[in-house]
């Protein structure tokens, strides 16, 4: 990428493409990002004036079609991550139907490349296959969430959009970490802990830096690197240990109370008959309370010989938990992570 190039960020104002547009500006990139009408610009805010925002989404063809208008790259952020039934249909409609778009936009107007975010949930998985790296193969299981299979999906169209010429990449992040809405997101295990959490699942998964994602995503679309995808994750933890960090971290005390599958089916079926009873949102869904107690190993070798370094964990982590102990001052404000 150049000075003379155009990049296109969608989902720019979310949690990874606000990190994502901050290193492009950095480097006096010229950048288009998309935004709603409603999209808050709190984790953007340092950078907005140097970005040309289109307000529309990868739903809205004509206004999409002006997007692309000039672009030369495009990094693909925009998705909903939900393990909501009530959210499924709009999750499949963004996730796959979404991406659908932009794949066919960028070759409409001859894109030279797309990196797209996935997930390591779109990898596929069983019980009889813990461990995945890059080359595992979809396989139907109710280890798979439907968000899971929304941007399984979603792979699908950037692979057909390699078939029919474009050049992608993708890259499967684990669960990225890092300051944002302390509400929303991997942000809002700081909170939940702050708060007294009291339930340790005993699964296990990948844990990435949000910085690290970013900047990966930008040496993937500067390589040569075509037709490829790489799992992003710094460490496999266990909750129980990702959740005494944190407790350590916020000087208060740690989750106590081991979670195991009985007691996750246990749970979800109280939180559903609550929200059925009384409404408001559950603390955890069917699909959430399974991924808990889910245990999964995740490569990053192929990720480690493209040449990468990934920050140490408890590093962000502990980065992440001053921010928050700053932002509680401040009515809980937002907060981003120093490039």
């Amino acid at each position: 990428m150049t000075k003379d190039d155009l990049i296109l960020v969608t989902g720019g104002t979310g949690f990874l493409g606000s990190y994502l547009l901050r290193m492009l500006v950095r480097q006096g990139l010229r950048v288009r990002a998309l935004r709603r009408a409603s999209s808050p610009m709190d984790l953007v805010q340092e950078v907005a004036g140097q970005i040309e925002w289109v307000e529309t989404d990868v739903n809205d063809i004509p206004n999409l079609d002006a997007a692309f208008e000039g672009v030369t790259h495009v990094f693909h952020c925009a998705a909903i991550v939900s393990f909501h039934p009530r959210d499924l249909r709009r999750m499949m409609q963004i996730n796959v139907e979404g991406t659908a778009n932009v794949v066919n936009m960028a070759l409409e107007h001859q894109v030279k490349k797309l990196v797209h975010v996935s997930s390591i949930a779109a990898l596929g998985r069983t019980k009889e296959r813990p461990d995945l790296e890059e080359t595992a193969k979809w396989v139907t299981s109710k280890s798979n969430s439907q968000y899971a299979i929304s941007k399984y999906l979603a792979e699908q169209e950037v692979w057909r959009g390699q078939a029919e010429g474009l050049n992608t990449a993708i890259v499967n992040p684990a669960i990225i970490l890092g300051s944002g809405f302390w509400d929303l997101g991997s942000a809002r295990f700081f909170k939940q802990v702050d708060d007294g959490l009291k339930f340790a699942p005993i699964g296990r998964s990948g844990f990435v830096d949000v910085r690290d994602v970013a900047a990966f995503m930008i040496r993937l679309m500067e390589s040569e690197v075509s037709g490829q995808r790489y799992v992003l994750s710094s460490e496999n933890m266990d909750y129980k240990r990702f959740f005494q960090i944190i407790a350590d971290a916020l000087h208060t005390k740690p989750p106590f109370i081991r979670v195991t599958p009985l007691l996750a089916e246990v749970a979800w079926r109280v939180e559903w008959l609550k929200e059925k009873i009384i409404g408001g949102d559950p603390m955890v869904t069917k699909e959430s309370a399974r991924a808990s107690v889910s245990r999964f190993f995740y490569h990053n070798e192929k990720s480690l010989a493209f040449g990468f370094q990934y920050r140490p964990l408890e590093q962000t982590i502990r980065e992440t938990a001053a921010q928050f102990l700053t932002a509680k001052k401040d009515h809980l404000s937002p907060a981003v992570l120093p490039i």
